[in-house]
């Protein structure tokens, strides 16, 4: 393959347009048609740009087939993706557990200090997992901005039909376990200890449905490589909404923590205060939505 076809190639791996890849070279988007077309040749500092850009080196992107070196999974993105997928799903479903096994050990006599404090470890940890992961993901992504899509045809179709079931088993598992509830107290008074066993048995329900909503969609996002390259080649303009949106977020959940602390020490409601976290979730989700980029860009 020629420079022209190497670099049609990985424009379109990443998923954006002539325009924005000449803005991330800081050149004319002339250029950038006139070098896919052959007509011209970029400056050596421009190459070694590019290069770093789509990680690739030189003597392949002159020489070589770019395309042909990346027909297979050379990143490991496919694993990468699908561990990290394992540690943020079952992270945000531990700590959801955890306050229901906190209550638990509290209905079975267990020192009220001991229950709080099984319940801060267990979240510690798995705030600790989100972080790491988060930051090797951050990392991945600048070291393989772009990746092949090596996905078939029959792997994709093969995962959207388990994504169905990711998602329609979570919401059947929800109301599966309120169904249960309501069985549950038609048989039994709503007093203590019955009412401290079936919240676990509710939480433990909903841990598991948190975990199948979550898996399921980083999985589903993994195999969407072409958003993966698009959203790793940003925009400046992109790429500042990205970083306002990601402050804002982490603003939120430390707010969220401090609350949850606040009230924990102040009003002891260490076990009944959790609901600060998925206020803070939501609100995340939220300034995802204001603050970030949009499709388009």
């Amino acid at each position: 393959m020629s420079f022209s076809e190497n670099l049609q190639f990985l424009r379109a791996q990443a998923g954006v347009t002539q325009e924005q890849l000449a803005e991330q070279l800081d050149v004319s988007r002339q250029s950038v048609s006139k070098w896919e077309g052959g007509q011209s040749f970029p400056e050596m500092d421009t190459l070694l740009k590019i290069c770093d850009l789509y990680d690739v080196n030189l003597d392949l992107l002159l020489r070589g087939s770019v395309e042909g070196s990346r027909v297979a999974d050379t990143a490991k993105y496919d694993a990468f993706m699908t561990r990290f997928a394992w540690r943020i799903s079952l992270s945000v479903a531990a700590i959801i557990a955890a306050v229901g096994v906190s209550g638990l050990l509290e209905t079975l006599g267990a020192p009220e200090a001991l229950a709080g404090a099984v319940l801060l470890l267990v979240v510690t940890v798995c705030v600790v997992v989100l972080v790491v992961s988060g930051i090797e993901h951050e990392n991945f992504c600048k070291r393989n901005p772009a990746v092949a899509d090596f996905y078939t045809q029959e792997q994709k179709e093969d995962f959207q039909r388990k994504f169905i079931w990711y998602i329609a088993g979570g919401v059947g598992a929800i109301l599966f376990a309120a169904v249960l509830l309501l069985l549950f107290f038609s048989a039994v008074p709503e007093e203590e200890p019955y009412e401290s066993y079936s919240m676990v048995f509710f939480l433990l329900i909903i841990a598991g449905a948190v975990w199948s909503f979550i898996y399921g969609g980083i999985q589903h996002d993994k195999y969407d490589v072409a958003k993966y390259n698009r959203e790793n080649n940003p925009s400046p303009e992109s790429r500042r909404k990205r970083a306002l949106a990601g402050t804002v977020c982490a603003v939120i959940m430390l707010l969220a923590a401090a609350v949850y602390v606040g009230l924990g020490l102040a009003l002891d409601l260490w076990r009944t205060a959790w609901w600060v976290f998925a206020v803070g979730g939501i609100l995340c989700g939220v300034a995802a939505v204001v603050l970030g980029p949009r499709e388009d860009e």
